[in-house]
Parts: structure tokens; C-alpha cells; sequence
């Protein structure tokens, strides 16, 4: 583990794309001198960030949660204007609405996305045509689209090192508590096992399923917290299906998307991504649940289901599976709706966990960071 300067102005923990954002935040943005990024993997970007839809939502995904869908539809041109290079944006994306057991009707989803400023209309006659009439009421073009998540590392890797940010790779916070001056001390831990402190005056816990899991004087959040292992499927799509995005809504259905890393598909179930819920318990390690799970895909009943709104969907061909950790706020569970968590940690001055349910939440963290007072110590 190559050694850092043992005392920091802040350290963030965990080198996903809000651990990266927010370090860039606070060196360019905020002027902060000693930041330092902590990344347990290899390289950034390469868990929850990478294993995911890789979607930039534009809140159609989301009318029984106005506040989330809204705040995407503000976010979305932001975020594209802000990362240009790992947009894509080439492709057709449609919203069909089920018949039956969905939450919303064809009129309601119209009238929602009109609410919230979406562009929406209906798709034409051809498009219409791959979906099964007797299943689908209704069908609509949308303005979504998808990023390229090595993209992202790399503006993160590029930024990272122009605004003087230190990262360790390979090494992971065990221990959070509290000093004196600088307000919080930190045990990070090499791959060799090699232990070091450091001490800071600001700290950023940004790790995802892992944000409650440290010893020391570090409590957790105060916000319910529940975990479920995911699969996302990397597909091969047919001719007829490879220049689109489908999303089937609004309840037990499924959600098709270019998956830019890949040059593939991701293809999502409400019923089968979810492998397997639990809520978040100090006892147990997310990471270590997965590592231990038997991960044998269901992308085959996924492709049946879907097969019967999208018939050619059926000559899709599996060729991998992303399986990760998804955390969501429990209290989002019944609407849906992916607001960030944002805590300043009373007992622990200067100590914030961060977590953010879609990409461009970012834009959330920002206005929160925007209001907090940092400083850089006294040298």
C-alpha cells in the first residue's frame, strides 16, 4: 500500500462514480488541498457504477414517485452536458404500457409525463407492430438515454488526477472514529492486510451497500436500509430489436437497454433481477453475501416472460450476467422513487454518508455539498 500523508482534509470512501464526483467536487470546486479517494477494487467505477442498467433516466420511470421523476427530467440535460463523451444517445427508446396489472393506464402515463416537462410521443405504426396488440394498449417514443460506464472512469481517473486527488486502490476503510483536531480518524487496510490511520477534517462514506459496515465509533445511518442481490443480463439482440430501448410498464414487467460498455443489452425483470432481499443488519457484510451466492442466471425466464409482450425478443442470446448488490431506502420501497441519502453525522463531526439510487442524483449531492462550509487547515 503506498503510504499517504497521514493527515488529510478529507477522505472519501469508495471510488464508484459519487465517491470520484464528490472528490473532484471538493478539489476543484471547493478548493480543498489532501483529498484523498479509498477504492477496495483494482480501478474505479467497477461495481454498483459499472454493474448496473447504465441508464439516464428522464423520470418516465417513475410516476408513482413525482418528486423522483421530476428531478430526473431536470438532471438528465445536465448530466449530458456534463459528460457528453459517455452519452449514448443513438438509439430508439420506447415505453409500452401493459393491459393488464399495470399501476398505470396508457392516458395516465401521458398525462404524468406531460406533468413532469418528458417528451413523449406515440411511436409509429412499425414499431408499434413488435409488440403482441392483446398484451400492450399502448406505445410511446421518449427521449432516454444510456452512458457508457468506462467512459466515466475514465473522466474520473483524468479528473481525479489533474485536481491533485490521491487514490489508493486495493484498500478499504475498516474503522471509522473520532479525534481531536482534524475531527476524524480513519484505519484503512491494504490487499496485504497492512493497516495505517489517518486523520481528517472532513470524511465522505460513499460506499454503497457498505456504508454501515466499519468499527470504531461510526453507528450507521439513521435511514432503514435493504439490500437484494441483482442480475442484469448482458443480451445479444436481434436485427430488429439492436437500435432500440424498451421499457414495459408499470408493475411485474421488464426493461431492455444498450449497454454501451459491452457494445450489448442489459435486460431487466421486476421479478427475476431481484435474487435476493435482506435488510441491512451490522452482522451482515453485503459484499460477502454475494461473494458467497450461488449465481446461477435466470436470464432464460426473464427472456420467456418478456418474449410474450416482444415476441422477437425471444431470438435474443445471452451472453453474460452482471450480478451486484442494490441498495435502496426502505422507505422508497411503496412509490418507488430513488431519493439520495445525504446524513451529516451528529456524533461524528465533519462525517457524511452519501448514497445516490440513480446516476444523475449527483446533481442532488452537489446542491447539498453546495450549503455545507469547508475549509482547508491551517498549514
Amino acid at each position: 500500500m503506498a503510504s499517504p500523508h497521514p493527515q488529510q482534509t478529507a477522505v472519501v470512501i469508495g471510488g464508484g462514480f459519487y465517491g470520484a464526483a464528490i472528490a473532484v467536487y471538493l478539489a476543484k470546486q471547493r478548493g480543498l488541498k489532501r483529498v484523498l479517494l479509498i477504492e477496495r477494487e483494482p480501478a474505479l467505477l467497477m461495481r454498483a457504477s459499472y454493474n448496473n442498467q447504465a441508464r439516464v433516466h428522464n423520470g418516465y420511470h417513475y410516476p408513482r414517485s413525482f418528486t423522483t421523476a421530476y428531478r430526473s427530467r431536470v438532471n438528465l440535460p445536465k448530466f449530458v452536458r456534463d459528460w457528453p463523451d459517455a452519452i449514448k444517445q443513438d438509439f430508439t427508446k420506447l415505453y409500452a404500457i401493459a393491459r393488464r396489472n399495470s399501476k398505470v393506464t396508457a392516458k395516465q402515463f401521458a398525462r404524468f409525463c406531460r406533468d413532469i416537462g418528458s417528451a413523449i410521443e406515440p411511436a409509429e405504426p412499425a414499431l408499434k407492430a413488435l409488440f403482441e396488440p392483446r398484451l400492450i394498449e399502448d406505445v410511446f417514443l421518449v427521449q432516454e438515454y444510456a452512458f457508457d460506464t468506462t467512459k466515466l472512469a475514465d473522466w474520473a481517473q483524468r479528473e481525479l488526477e489533474e485536481s491533485g486527488v490521491q487514490v489508493l486502490f486495493e484498500t478499504q476503510a475498516v474503522e471509522i472514529s473520532r479525534a481531536s483536531k482534524p475531527a476524524v480518524q480513519v484505519v484503512i487496510e491494504g490487499k496485504d492486510g497492512q493497516q495505517e490511520l489517518i486523520t481528517c477534517e472532513y470524511l465522505f462514506n460513499c460506499t454503497y451497500s457498505g456504508l454501515n459496515h466499519f468499527n470504531g465509533d461510526f453507528t450507521g445511518v439513521q435511514t432503514g436500509l435493504k439490500h437484494e442481490i441483482t442480475e442484469m443480463p448482458l443480451m445479444r439482440m436481434p436485427t430488429s430489436l439492436e437500435g432500440l430501448g424498451i421499457t414495459v410498464m408499470d408493475g411485474p414487467f421488464f426493461s431492455m437497454m444498450p449497454f454501451p460498455a459491452r457494445g450489448l443489452h442489459t435486460l431487466s425483470h421486476v421479478r427475476y433481477t431481484p435474487h435476493q432481499p435482506w435488510d441491512d443488519k451490522r452482522s451482515v457484510n453485503p459484499y460477502e453475501k454475494l461473494g458467497a451466492y450461488d449465481k446461477d442466471s435466470r436470464a432464460d425466464r426473464m427472456v420467456r416472460d418478456a418474449g410474450r409482450y416482444i415476441p422477437a425478443i425471444l431470438n435474443s442470446t445471452h451472453v453474460d450476467s452482471l450480478f451486484e448488490v442494490k441498495t435502496v431506502l426502505t422507505k422508497s420501497e411503496g412509490d418507488d422513487g430513488r431519493p439520495i441519502l445525504f446524513e451529516k453525522h451528529t456524533t461524528l463531526p465533519g462525517c457524511y454518508s452519501v448514497l445516490g439510487g440513480k446516476i444523475d442524483n449527483i446533481y442532488d449531492v452537489f446542491e447539498k455539498l453546495d450549503t455545507e462550509e469547508f475549509k482547508n487547515p491551517k498549514e
